[in-house]
């Protein structure tokens, strides 16, 4: 009750004071202040004012504020998140001109075991297992990986010298797997669980050691390859690893593994070995960054070697998202909505409706169908608005007289479960933005709260 009480007495009060003040409890090492002001005189603040800014978040502007804060973010390349809720229906669009992601965390990220390809140490020890040779004990005790090898090496050799690359191949490899189970001291012949473990990793550890293409288009890329004075650390990296890929033909090596059955000692000998090399290469990487950022005019340890090494083990899963400028979208050019609107159950229909719902706010000073009796006749003056703005796109569909009756009858009603789903939703796009790990959303966020559903659109 002492919440409640709390709460109940800040009614009357600023709401900026209060959510400063209630925030900054959640977390005793957090500081946090509010500025008590119109977004006209925030904006009328110098550059030196919103450079001191990692990030801004803002919440129901107006069209006019919009423009005009999101060409003054541009500018100064600050990310910007703009959030809206009316009703059951949320939108988020976020602004940013470039951002680069190291840690991307891929969904699904197959082992770098380099076995198609080892380098001389990893291959002078994996050579020093026979499978053939060894006795119950001793196989239920080998890694996966060596297992794998052995029989990759077999088949070559059945192949003069031809790696498997179609699924026949690989199922031949699998198949040589299980022939090679022996029977255990009761005379039933099973295969170990460390065999089933390379049986799995068949599909996903044998393949040639390609450059994936979305690396290869980071690499081909004119920040890349036409370093500026003002460039960040991540081109200063790309650039160190193309030289690497161009010399060695491949990425640098990750240099974790994943889990296995296998005795310590094995398991820890191969960890090593890639940890070593792992290791190697950053180390040459890094120095490349050095030299590279000499020659681009900068200090030898512009790039810190930690993130050179972390740079190194993720190369495989880095990331370059270029954004668009809000105010575009108002001023300069008209969204191509065109394939999207063709499916009458999209959610994009709800972002014509709020574009329509920012002007009409703009042209009337207030939200429609604010008073039950203007309801209807909102709708209509809405559903005009709508209409103009899909012809100055060059869109002929129509939208369901519905959907917009649903906005008018919110009457400008924010719902706290609908802005809490959308702001947790911002927040992680903060988080990912102010941490460069994951990839944010490109570039705008609908939530329909009616449904339970949500999608994200370019634009």
């Amino acid at each position: 009750m002492k919440t409640l009480a709390q709460n109940s007495e800040s009614i009357g009060e600023s709401r900026a004071e209060c959510t400063a003040y209630y925030l900054c409890k959640l977390n005793v090492d957090v500081l946090g202040d509010y500025i008590e002001t119109s977004p006209d005189y925030i904006l009328s603040n110098p550059d030196a004012f919103f450079t001191e800014f990692d990030l801004v978040i803002a919440t129901d502007l107006s069209e006019k504020m919009l423009i005009a804060f999101s060409q003054r973010m541009w500018r100064l390349n600050i990310p910007l998140i703009v959030c809206r809720t009316i009703g059951f229906l949320g939108y988020i669009r976020l602004q940013v001109k470039e951002h680069t992601v190291i840690e991307s965390h891929p969904d699904n990220e197959n082992p770098d075991l380099r076995l198609s390809n080892p380098w001389p140490e990893l291959e002078s020890h994996l050579q020093k297992t026979d499978i053939s040779k060894l006795d119950s004990k001793e196989r239920s005790q080998v890694p996966a990986i060596t297992i794998l090898y052995y029989f990759i090496s077999k088949f070559k050799q059945e192949h003069n010298g031809v790696l498997p690359s179609t699924r026949e191949d690989k199922n031949e490899i699998r198949k040589m797997i299980r022939e090679s189970a022996i029977n255990d001291e009761n005379g039933v012949r099973l295969l170990e669980e460390n065999f089933e473990e390379a049986i799995r990793l068949v599909n996903t550890c044998i393949s040639s050691e390609t450059i994936p293409q979305h690396i290869k288009d980071i690499l081909d890329d004119n920040c890349c390859i036409n370093l500026t004075e003002d460039c960040p650390p991540f081109w200063i990296m790309c650039a160190a690893l193309k030289e690497f890929v161009e010399s060695e033909g491949a990425l640098p090596v990750r240099g974790t593994l994943p889990d296995m059955t296998s005795d310590s000692e094995s398991y820890i000998k191969l960890q090593q070995l890639y940890q070593s090399k792992a290791q190697e290469q950053a180390e040459a990487i890094y120095r490349k960054c050095g030299q590279i950022a000499v020659n681009n005019g900068a200090h030898q340890d512009f790039v810190l070697e930690s993130e050179a090494k972390r740079f190194c083990k993720h190369a495989s899963e880095i990331h370059v998202m270029r954004g668009s400028c809000i105010a575009d979208e108002y001023t300069k050019h008209c969204p191509d909505l065109s394939s999207y609107l063709e499916d009458p159950d999209s959610l994009i229909f709800y972002y014509v409706i709020l574009r329509g719902l920012e002007r009409y706010i703009g042209e009337f000073n207030t939200y429609p169908g604010q008073y039950d009796d203007h309801v209807e006749p909102d709708v209509l003056k809405l559903k005009t608005i709508i209409g103009k703005l899909l012809n100055e796109w060059g869109c002929t569909q129509i939208l369901r007289e519905e959907r917009v009756h649903e906005i008018c009858r919110y009457g400008g009603a924010e719902l706290h479960s609908v802005s809490a789903v959308l702001g947790g939703a911002a927040a992680h796009e903060a988080i990912k933005l102010l941490t460069r790990q994951y990839k944010p959303l490109n570039n705008t966020f609908i939530y329909d709260a009616i449904t339970s559903t949500s999608a994200t659109y370019t634009l």
